[in-house]
C-alpha cells in the first residue's frame, strides 16, 4: 500500500466524523461553521488582507475566501501540506496564494497579499495551531508586531494548566502540545498591545467533534492498518482519547479568540 492510499482512508475518515459541509478538509476539531462564525467576528470581507499562519492544507483558509471574499495569503513549514493547498486552490478557481515558511517570525515581506507590493495587513489566523507553540508570547509579539493599529488576531486556544509529566509521557507528540491558562494568554496580549474583543467558548463542539473522529478512525481501522497505518492509527486514537477525557471531565477548554492591536 501506498502513502497515498494512507491519507485517502485517514482523509475518509476525518470527512466521516462531521456532518455535511462541515468538514474543513483537514486534520482538525474546528467545523467549516465555527471558521467563517470566527471569520466575521474579526471582520473580515472581500476587502481584508489576511494571513494564515499555520495554514496546513489550506482548509479553513479556503473556506473562508470561498464564502466571504479577501485577499488572502497562508504559510506553513510542510512543502507538501503547501502544494496540496495551492492544489486546492486551483481546483477551486480560489485566487489564493500560500508559501512554504517556519513561524516565527511572521514572514509577512516575503508577501505580496492581493498583489499589493506594500502590505498593509488586517488580520491574521491562527487555527488550531497555537497550542503547537511553547513561547506563547513571543509568537504573540510576532504577529502584533506584523499587525496596524486596528489589526486583528483571530485564533482557537486550548485552555488549561501545562501537562504534567505523566500526561506528556502518554500523548503522541507532546512537543506540540503547550496548552496556556486563559489568565496568562490575556496577560500575554495585553504585554504586546492586544486587546480581547470577542472570547467564545466552543468545548462542547469541539468534545463532539473528537468523539466522531475517534467513532471514525475506529470505524476505518481495518483500512487504516491495510494501508500501513498502524502507528499513525494508534497515535490518532491514543490522542484522540486524551483529547476526550480532557474536554469532559475540564481539564482543558477550547476558545475561539479575536483580539485587535490598540497599541
Amino acid at each position: 500500500m501506498t502513502a497515498a492510499r494512507l491519507e485517502e482512508v485517514l482523509y475518509e475518515a476525518r470527512s466521516r466524523a462531521f456532518p455535511p459541509g462541515e468538514f474543513v478538509g483537514q486534520e482538525s476539531f474546528v467545523t467549516a461553521g465555527e471558521v467563517l462564525a470566527l471569520a466575521r467576528r474579526a471582520g473580515i470581507d472581500r476587502a481584508t488582507r489576511v494571513l494564515d499562519l499555520c495554514c496546513g492544507r489550506g482548509g479553513p483558509g479556503l473556506h473562508i475566501v470561498e464564502r466571504l471574499g479577501c485577499a488572502y495569503a497562508g504559510v506553513d513549514s510542510s512543502a507538501e501540506a503547501i502544494q496540496e493547498a495551492r492544489r486546492s486552490a486551483a481546483a477551486r478557481g480560489l485566487a489564493a496564494r500560500f508559501e512554504v515558511a517556519t513561524v516565527p517570525p511572521v514572514p509577512l515581506p516575503q508577501l505580496d497579499i492581493g498583489q499589493l507590493e506594500d502590505v498593509q495587513l488586517d488580520v491574521v489566523l491562527l487555527i488550531e495551531t497555537l497550542l503547537a507553540f511553547r513561547d506563547k508570547r513571543a509568537l504573540l509579539r510576532e504577529i502584533s508586531a506584523a499587525l496596524p493599529i486596528g489589526g486583528r488576531l483571530a485564533c482557537t486556544v486550548e485552555a488549561g494548566a501545562p501537562l504534567t509529566d505523566s500526561e506528556r509521557a502518554v500523548m503522541p507528540a507532546a512537543e506540540t502540545v503547550w496548552p496556556v491558562a486563559m489568565d496568562e494568554l490575556m496577560r500575554h496580549l495585553e504585554s504586546v498591545g492586544m486587546h480581547v474583543d470577542s472570547l467564545r467558548e466552543c468545548t462542547d463542539d469541539h468534545r463532539a467533534a473528537v468523539d466522531g473522529l475517534l467513532s471514525a478512525y475506529r470505524g476505518l481501522a481495518v483500512e487504516i492498518r491495510a494501508a500501513g497505518g498502524h502507528e499513525v492509527l494508534d497515535d490518532v486514537l491514543t490522542s484522540h482519547r486524551l483529547w476526550s477525557e480532557w474536554f469532559r471531565e475540564g481539564r482543558i477548554r477550547k476558545f475561539a479568540v479575536v483580539a485587535e492591536r490598540v497599541r
